[in-house]
This record gives structure tokens, C-alpha cells and sequence, in this order.
């Protein structure tokens, strides 16, 4: 049978196990996608606790199954589908979860994977490379100025000092010293976090893109003098606001991936799959991200 990796009540990993479950049936304007890979990402196991994305209501219906983003290949299609089609090899954002054999996924929020881009690398974009794209253009500067991120190292800050870069911004990046190899790989200047940082930023700063929250987002506003140019991912709405800034909004729709994954494709972004593992081991894969351990993305690959 399909196995999947749920929790089953709010908690800590203690309420995780790897489950079988049943082979899932698409209804109108849904795929059922053969699961390739899935995306692994702080937002997962803070669901488990209870945490709910910006408009999210309700509680979750449990067991709940992991995984806010997949990659795989179209298995079977739904009332008024036409495209994708069977065979179709695609990415996006799972409707219940994607560390599971199969996923479900809506019409409107996947995408083409192009024939260049690896399953792994499309399984990181529908949240970090969303988001990281989203970030960076809401913050809006022009080519020449300098952007701070905070988090740099992990799947989205990779993913955003590559967009940054790209677009002809100077890009400082907030780590720890373990990642400083990989934050000065994506051509962004090391800053050194921990107590102090702020003191270690080299010249002006005219944006941040805060991917942490708390204390550092509180200290990161303080090098601006525009706080419209502050933007986070790692705080709630209201905790951007008190301090002047902005959540971003992330725009996740079929054309949204796709000119991300063109980004991929076109060699502008290159999502650092730094670890893989397989769905057996799910658990170590989320712990590597909840523990902070993670350098760039972390990946759940599911057998074809």
C-alpha cells in the first residue's frame, strides 16, 4: 500500500509515524501526482504544533500527512482536467501533504517541470522559491542597491540571495560561521550571526528580508531608514507592522512556478539540494530542518 509520513495529534515529533494509507482519488480540477520528491521546510513541522499560514482556519483533520511541496509524475487526472496530462512530469503545492507515495494537487497551483531541472531541485520551489522571489521583488530595490538577508543559509535565504544577485543587487547575508562558506559561494557578504550582528554590517543597508523573526527581525529594522523596505517570512503580519515593515505576500500560482523553475532552468538559481532522504527516513529529514541544521534545502525523495 501507499505509505505516507504523518503526525497525528499537535505535539512534538512524538506525534509522528510513517503510515500506510490509501491510494488517494482526484476530484474536479485535481491530479493525483506518483510523489518523485518533497520539500522540506521549517513551515512543516511547525504545522505539527498547531501553526497556521496567514489565512489558514481551521483544524487540521489528522492523521495529517507532511509536505507542503512535491515533484512527481501525473498518475491520474480529475472531472475537467485536460493538462496536465498522464505521464506529465510536474511541481507544486500538494491540497493534504507530500511526504507520501501520492499527493493531490490542484490545477491552479502546479506547474511544467522543465526537462533540465532535477525532481529534487522542482520539489523546493512551490515554498522556498516562491517565497523567496515574492520577498525580494515586495522589498522592490533597484539594481545597485544592498539588501540584507537574515537566515541566509537556509532554503529560503539561498534561494534569495540568488534572486537578489541576479538582479543586480549587492546582498549581505546574515549566518552562522558554519555557513559562511555557502553564503559567500552565492556571491553575498558573510555577516556573522549571533549577539552583535547588526555591529558587523559592513556600510548601509537599503532593504531586509528577514527570514528568522523575533529579536533578529527587531535588530535588523534598526539599519534602516525606510522600514517600507522591510519585509519577513519568519514573523507574523502584525509583528512586521509594530515594527514598520510588511509580511510577504507570496503569489503561489501555476505561473508563479513556472517563471521560478525558468530561474532554475536558466541557471539563475540553483536551489542547493545539499541532503536527501528517503520516505523511510522522514523523520531524520525533519529533524535536520527543525534543529537548524539544515545548509540550503533538504529533500525527501520517494521512489519511482
Amino acid at each position: 500500500m501507499p505509505k505516507a509520513y504523518v503526525f497525528t495529534r499537535y505535539g512534538g515529533p512524538e506525534t509522528e509515524a510513517l503510515v500506510e494509507v490509501e491510494r488517494p482519488v482526484p476530484g474536479p480540477g485535481q491530479v493525483l501526482v506518483a510523489v518523485r520528491a518533497a520539500g522540506v521546510n521549517p513551515v512543516d513541522w511547525k504545522q505539527r504544533t498547531g501553526y497556521r499560514r496567514p489565512g489558514e482556519t481551521g483544524e487540521a483533520v489528522f492523521p495529517a500527512v507532511f509536505g507542503n511541496e512535491v515533484s512527481g509524475v501525473v498518475e491520474e487526472t480529475g472531472e475537467g482536467v485536460s493538462t496536465p496530462a498522464v505521464g506529465d512530469a510536474v511541481f507544486g503545492r500538494p491540497v493534504e501533504g507530500g511526504y507520501s507515495t501520492y499527493a493531490l494537487l490542484s490545477t491552479d497551483l502546479i506547474a511544467e517541470k522543465p526537462a533540465t531541472v532535477s525532481f529534487a531541485d522542482a520539489a523546493t520551489l512551490p515554498v522556498a522559491g516562491v517565497t523567496a522571489w515574492e520577498g525580494v521583488r515586495q522589498i522592490g530595490l533597484e539594481p545597485g542597491g544592498t539588501l540584507l538577508v537574515t537566515g541566509a543559509g537556509g532554503g529560503v535565504g539561498v534561494a534569495a540571495v540568488q534572486i537578489a544577485r541576479s538582479l543586480g543587487l549587492r546582498v549581505l547575508g546574515v549566518a552562522g560561521e558554519a555557513k559562511r562558506e555557502l553564503v559567500e559561494s552565492l556571491g553575498a557578504t558573510h555577516v556573522a550571526s549571533g549577539p552583535g550582528w547588526t555591529d558587523r554590517v559592513p556600510g548601509t543597508v537599503d532593504g531586509v528580508y528577514d527570514l528568522v523573526g523575533g529579536e533578529v527581525l527587531a535588530e535588523a529594522a534598526t539599519l534602516l531608514t525606510d522600514r517600507s523596505r522591510l519585509v519577513t517570512a519568519g514573523a507574523p503580519q502584525a509583528e512586521a507592522e509594530r515594527l514598520g515593515g510588511a509580511r510577504v505576500a507570496p503569489s503561489r500560482t501555476s505561473a508563479r512556478l513556472a517563471a521560478v523553475a525558468a530561474l532554475v532552468a536558466g541557471g539563475d538559481l540553483d536551489p542547493h539540494v545539499t541532503d536527501t532522504f528517503p520516505l523511510e527516513r522522514a523523520a531524520e529529514a525533519l529533524r535536520t530542518v527543525e534543529e537548524g541544521h539544515a545548509r540550503g534545502k533538504i529533500v525527501i525523495e520517494v521512489a519511482g
